[in-house]
């Protein structure tokens, strides 16, 4: 799977819309179904601060 299949799967297994996710980590709604959908990849500290919200670790993310 790409990350952007995990942290769509993640973010629905926390009930959390994008809207939410991306309020949370500060970045428009547009960037995190960018990364769902798998045309952008997010930096590290994103990625870290998405897997912290999403309470899972980076590597789960990366599988």
């Amino acid at each position: 799977m790409s990350i952007g299949v995990n942290i769509k799967q993640k973010r629905l297994a926390c009930n959390m819309t994008q809207k939410e996710l991306a309020e949370k980590v500060k970045v428009d709604q547009s960037m995190i179904c960018q990364l769902e959908r798998g045309t952008k990849t997010p930096s590290l500290p994103l990625g870290m601060e998405i897997a912290q919200v999403l309470q899972c670790p980076l590597e789960a993310l990366l599988e």
